[in-house]
């Protein structure tokens, strides 16, 4: 569509977690947003910058209790999993346009819902309208979208690593595996006892060995099976996944590279990072803290057959509050790096 000339007045739903602070954040700096409203059952009243200190002195908003949101033209639903698939029906009364941050939607099928979230889905007719908020695969989609959901963050990265390969043939049979590392915030805001720094410090922490949650939607995605492994790693931000994944006959590194180089050159956030020398070589989720990037990288086994495919992101920018504003920027016709132009920090 045509670019939008007056601001767009939104709303964050759910905006007390880590990713409603990113919303709010990327949204305070965005020229053709205008933040209106920020709702926290919890925390109505208060200002949102004690619960985000970091945007003290950029905005005098305070919570507002959900009951209360009335109309805007876009809602971003930060709310945790199972909680916008019962209210969604009613949100999409308050706005022409919805973007939904939790699991809710990300999956097009009700039994594969019900397999990974252990209970049916509380509006499977509305599955179908949602577009995966995913502007490499899905931009043309994004364009006229007014539901979007944006995926996991350990799933997006994985996606953006396989797809190329995938979309263009080059995958042997069988299955892939998906080994994802994730700091702490990707756990949430909420406490819990295997969360605090005591147990966290120092521990790798494998809480997902089999069937994580994002292993469906990588297998919607990308086409092929996926097996997917989750460890908690000694960061706060930041998300790697590498993927070990067969190649078809007579794939090798130069072919890898120039699919990789061609699906990706004309991308404004994804990188691909595959260097044969440097401090970083592959990509490394420390410096993209902050930044919409996604860096995709790869080693190909010099026997054949198999390689090793790598993709880094922050979980909560480009594998959440970022990959929505990019989804708004595509959707209402702005250029696509309109206030995600952060570069991350070196060193971090």
């Amino acid at each position: 569509m045509t670019g939008r000339a007056g601001p767009v007045r939104a709303a964050v739903v759910g905006g007390a977690g880590y990713i409603g602070g990113e919303l709010v954040r990327l949204l305070l700096g965005h020229p053709r947003v205008e933040l209106a409203t920020v709702t926290s059952r919890r925390l109505a009243g208060r200002r949102v910058s004690t619960t985000h200190p970091n945007l003290r002195g950029l905005t005098e908003l305070t919570f507002t209790a959900p009951e209360d949101l009335g109309r805007h033209d876009v809602l971003l639903l930060a709310t945790e999993h199972g909680l916008a698939m019962g209210a969604m029906r009613g949100l999409l009364d308050l706005a022409d346009t919805v973007v939904d941050l939790s699991a809710d939607f990300r999956l097009r099928d009700p039994a594969v819902f019900a397999a990974y979230y252990g209970g049916p889905h509380a509006a499977p007719d509305l599955l179908a309208e949602f577009v995966t908020g995913l502007p490499e695969l899905h931009r043309k989609r994004l364009r006229d979208a007014d539901r979007i959901s944006v995926p996991g963050c350990m799933a997006t990265a994985a996606i953006l690593a396989l797809h190329p390969l995938a979309d263009a043939g080059l995958l042997g049979a069988g299955e892939v595996t998906v080994d994802g590392r994730t700091g702490s915030s990707g756990s949430g805001s909420a406490p819990s006892a295997a969360n605090v720094h005591a147990e966290r410090s120092g521990a790798l922490r494998v809480f997902a060995p089999t069937a994580h949650r994002h292993q469906a939607e990588i297998t919607q995605a990308v086409g092929v099976p996926a097996r997917m492994t989750a460890t908690g790693v000694e960061a706060v931000r930041g998300v790697q996944v590498l993927c070990r994944v067969p190649l078809a006959d007579g794939v090798d590194e130069a072919a890898t590279r120039a699919v990789y180089r061609r699906y990706y050159r004309d991308e404004p956030f994804v990188r691909v990072v595959a260097a044969r020398r440097g401090t970083y070589r592959l990509p490394e989720p420390k410096i993209l803290a902050g930044s919409n990037f996604c860096d995709v990288g790869f080693a190909v086994d010099p026997h054949g057959g198999w390689a090793l495919l790598v993709a880094a992101l922050d979980n909560l920018v480009k594998g959440g509050a970022g990959n929505a504003v990019q989804c708004l920027n595509v959707r209402f016709g702005w250029p696509e790096r309109l206030g995600l132009e952060f570069p991350g920090l070196h060193p971090a």
